[in-house]
């Protein structure tokens, strides 16, 4: 079984800053990608953040660029999201999720976490 932990949400003022982690565990799987998503109530959840596992090359969404920086340690098997200069509009529950290839879209991960909330006050 492959199980993928976030931590670090929580409530914070606008232009403040949180660090979400992600820790995998469990059985060996293929991944190629692993990425942050983001889901409000009433609308679809989006691509945030990724990175290439083998390579550590990274992609964001334009919304968030120059804000956020998402990284992996391959070694303690977990990924990061370095969110600063958070906006009301990052309100969301934060997941991550595993891919066997890489893709911006929900349907290409298989293994998801189970969230962790960011609320951010104006």
């Amino acid at each position: 079984q492959v199980q993928l932990q976030e931590s670090g949400g929580g409530l914070v003022q606008a232009g403040g800053s949180l660090r979400l982690s992600c820790v995998v565990s469990g059985r060996p799987f293929s991944r190629a990608a692993m990425g942050w998503f983001r889901q409000v109530p009433g609308k679809e959840r989006e691509f945030v953040a990724g990175v290439v596992w083998s390579l550590g090359n990274d992609y964001y969404t334009d919304s968030v660029k120059g804000r956020f920086t998402i990284s992996r340690d391959v070694g303690r098997n977990a990924i990061y999201l370095q969110m600063n200069y958070l906006k009301p509009e990052d309100t969301a529950l934060y997941y991550c999720a595993s891919a066997p290839r890489w893709s911006t879209t929900e349907g290409g991960y298989d293994y998801w976490g189970q969230g962790t909330q960011v609320t951010v006050s104006s």
